[in-house]
């Protein structure tokens, strides 16, 4: 089985580790230009249980949060690279301006973001809390981001 995993087939592994005893860690996120910042997120939010599900918006939905030029790196290949990450145990593409169907089909013990969100206005908080699970937010690495490296290489670019 490989670890990038359509949301059913992906609900089901999670059931079957819930019934293992194992806490399943879920976030999600664009991942457009994966940076140290991602691995450092990932790396953490980790930490915070026994297996790390990545939720990775699809290319049609970054378009919608992030503009018409996003996302650089196609859908795929964001989640093999994610995949990749020897923090991240299961990693699903979602097609829906937020998370939140996939956080109900999943049910993790936890729902874990970036310190740029506050706890309140995380997506799915209050139904994981219903559950019985927990939201927690990671310190955000300032300056670290892609639209950062993006205009980067623009700035770079118009200097030549």
């Amino acid at each position: 089985m490989g670890r990038v995993l359509p949301l059913e087939a992906l609900a089901a592994t999670c059931r079957d580790l819930r019934e293992q005893g194992k806490r399943i860690v879920f976030t999600n996120g664009c991942f457009d230009i994966l940076h140290v910042g991602h691995t450092r997120y990932l790396q953490k939010a980790r930490e915070t249980g026994d297996c790390l599900v990545v939720a990775v918006n699809s290319d049609a939905s970054v378009r919608g949060l992030k503009g018409p030029t996003r996302p650089i790196v196609p859908q795929a290949e964001r989640a093999e690279m994610l995949a990749a990450l020897g923090c991240v145990d299961f990693v699903t593409i979602f097609d829906a301006p937020t998370p939140l169907e996939t956080i109900k089909a999943l049910k993790p013990h936890f729902l874990v973001k970036g310190g740029d969100w506050s706890i309140e206005n995380i997506v799915g908080g209050p139904e994981v809390r219903s559950w019985g699970g927990d939201v927690k937010n990671i310190t955000y690495i300032e300056g670290s981001s892609t639209s950062n490296i993006i205009e980067e290489i623009l700035n770079r670019h118009r200097k030549e």
